[in-house]
């Protein structure tokens, strides 16, 4: 993820915290300080608090991720934002235990941390009772050893709950997938699971609404997009799967020369339905001028300027094998719109976002559509 500094590694994982997570503890210094009238007081006991239960939150997506390093699952890293913290898999598995296994393990994180508390608690004399441990929340202004333990052990054990709602893209909404999945196909146990979720959220958000809950409201509108964008994402798999580039590519697109300039490019934009150009020599491919990158260099260089002096060359690429899901996943990893398609450093073609487009409106209504290599 962009705009995020490395904090540190955990078991090869950076765990990275995003530019804007800053603003929670600001939030957090009003909310407890000067919104409650404790002042400097208040403030300090949010900014402690808040720090502790991200801290939490690192324990929980770190249970998520090793998890899914034992079950080969590459993850990518670990980020911290204002709203929470996310592990970012490299991909999700589609056996039913494994996705469980992955899904339970961060809320038995904080089952596991709730016991320690619990220790910890009984031996310093705490008085553990839900009426003693929200009294000793309420004493913000003394910010004592008390009252931060009992706000950080209540905000653990709502963490555990708050995520085992059965909501996409919360891990009850995995969960619940999971366990769907061993009794039906992973598309239908996912659209199952998303209907859940969606309409959890339109409760949510209606009790937030009816109650001034503002942030009930927000939580209400994430689940409802997240569980809407898991449910857009398993379709896609479920369409692309088993497909590869070979399937969908154009073999006929135009391409440059390092000799051709500037003006030649704008001339093919003019007259193809091309907007990428990858730049060949003979049959090799050595560099590539997307339309960013021409808009780009028209503003900085004069019409007549060699491609070869402004082409991207480190360029991503995929082979004619690669699965069309896998490089739905590039276009979105790198931000572009088209991709070479080499093969033993040969130039066979381009894969666009418009070609996965129209592959998959067409598959979603004619599965058996593309039965055989695309003529492109």
């Amino acid at each position: 993820m962009g705009n995020s500094i490395r904090l540190f590694r955990v078991k090869g994982i950076d765990i990275r915290v995003h530019i804007t997570f800053p603003l929670i503890l600001v939030w957090a210094a009003i909310q407890f300080g000067w919104l409650n009238g404790l002042g400097m007081d208040g403030a300090i006991f949010g900014i402690i608090v808040t720090l502790l239960l991200f801290s939490i939150v690192v324990l929980h997506e770190l249970g998520h991720s090793i998890a899914a390093l034992n079950y080969g699952v590459p993850v990518k890293q670990i980020v911290l934002l204002p709203i929470g913290g996310v592990a970012q898999l490299a991909r999700m598995p589609e056996k039913p235990v494994q996705e469980f296994v992955i899904a339970i393990a961060g809320p038995l994180v904080n089952v596991g941390l709730a016991v320690i508390f619990g220790i910890v608690g009984i031996l310093a004399g705490f008085n553990l009772t839900i009426g003693n441990l929200s009294s000793s929340m309420l004493d913000i202004a003394n910010a004592s050893f008390s009252s931060v333990f009992a706000y950080v052990f209540i905000s653990n054990l709502f963490l555990a709950g708050f995520n085992l709602l059965p909501a996409f893209p919360m891990d009850g909404g995995r969960v619940l997938r999971a366990l769907l999945a061993t009794r039906m196909s992973y598309p239908r146990a996912t659209a199952i699971a998303v209907t859940i979720g969606q309409g959890m959220a339109w409760l949510l958000g209606l009790y937030g609404f009816l109650g001034g809950g503002f942030f009930m409201v927000l939580i209400a509108i994430f689940i409802f997009v997240g569980a809407g964008q898991e449910g857009q994402l398993v379709q896609l798999r479920s369409v692309l799967g088993g497909l590869q580039v070979q399937q969908a590519y154009s073999r006929r697109a135009q391409t440059l020369s390092p000799e051709s300039t500037l003006k030649d490019a704008i001339d093919l934009t003019l007259n193809s339905f091309q907007a990428d150009f990858p730049v060949c020599d003979g049959t090799n491919l050595i560099g590539i001028i997307t339309h960013t990158r021409l808009v780009q260099a028209l503003n900085a260089y004069p019409p007549d300027t060699l491609v070869r002096d402004v082409m991207v060359e480190d360029i991503p690429y995929v082979s004619p094998n690669e699965g069309l899901f896998e490089v739905q996943k590039r276009f979105s990893e790198f931000g572009v719109d088209a991709l070479p398609v080499v093969e033993g450093g040969k130039f066979l073609g381009i894969i666009t976002t418009k070609d996965l487009n129209e592959v998959y409106q067409l598959l979603s209504k004619k599965p058996d559509l593309l039965s055989t290599p695309n003529t492109i």
